[in-house]
């Protein structure tokens, strides 16, 4: 049987008679790098604060390594090694790039009061968030100020500072978006250099990025699942063309 890490179970978000999610049962592997795809208005992101706790389901059931959080808070699931990065870059501008990764390393740790301590104690982390900032390709770039960085940098320093979390699995939301084609295929390669001894989820609008990406892929449309397997299977589907696919299409015709 596959070892699956993250599982729900008839999971449905309302507002006000409107449903956002529904019904949706989602099986992510451990180890693996699965993608939750859909148009516009699929209900990916709802999905995603589902899953972290930022809001709670109307119905269903989540389990995260054979433990039910459906009831938990953020920062709850946050410790047991489910970490989110968001859609919009959320770093510090005003700190330096170093400061910020030190910053989340410090958090992991749980020390409330890091604040008010000596700048030689504070240095403990450096080293560590050196590494971190190597391992995102920023190693040239740590005393700058975050908000100084161009946007792609700033998603691989997000990148970093949620490693400094020590994620179990990490859930990615549009890390690609809005970006030039060099910082994709920066974000593509660095998404799979961190998913090494990890599971990743990531929700994701650029299929080219999926499907350079992703071991399994979940459509969703409508809130609903459409479809489920790997990218080549998935793109065949006559449903996610008409409603994924399809609507890409009219909306190049209708720029074109």
């Amino acid at each position: 049987m596959d070892d699956i890490i993250l599982e729900t179970a008839g999971l449905t978000k309302e507002f006000l008679g409107f449903v956002a999610v529904s019904d949706v049962s989602l099986r992510v592997r451990r180890g693996s790098i699965h993608g939750l795809i859909g148009p516009n208005g699929a209900g990916k992101t709802t999905c995603f604060n589902l899953l972290t706790k930022f809001l709670p389901p109307t119905r269903g059931t989540i389990r995260y390594d054979g433990r039910d959080i459906t009831g938990m808070k953020p920062a709850q699931v946050a410790r047991l090694g489910l970490v989110r990065s968001f859609q919009i870059s959320a770093v510090f501008p005003h700190l330096s790039v170093l400061e910020n990764v030190r910053l989340a390393l410090q958090r992991q740790r749980g020390g409330s009061f890091d604040f008010w301590r000596s700048e030689t104690l504070l240095r403990q982390y450096d080293d560590r968030a050196r590494a971190l900032l190597d391992d995102v390709g920023l190693n040239g770039y740590a005393d700058l100020t975050a908000g100084e960085l161009p946007y792609g940098r700033k998603r691989a320093l997000e990148i970093a500072t949620t490693l400094a979390l020590d994620p179990v699995m990490m859930l990615l939301d549009e890390p690609t978006a809005g970006m030039t084609h060099e910082d994709v295929d920066r974000i593509v390669a660095l998404v799979k250099r961190v998913s090494a001894g990890r599971t990743v989820l990531l929700v994701e609008h650029n299929l080219k990025v999926v499907s350079g990406l992703c071991d399994t892929i979940t459509v969703l449309a409508r809130g609903k699942v459409l479809a489920e397997g790997d990218y080549a299977s998935v793109s065949r589907n006559p449903e996610v063309v008409t409603a994924y696919l399809g609507s890409e299409a009219e909306g190049a015709a209708a720029h074109g």
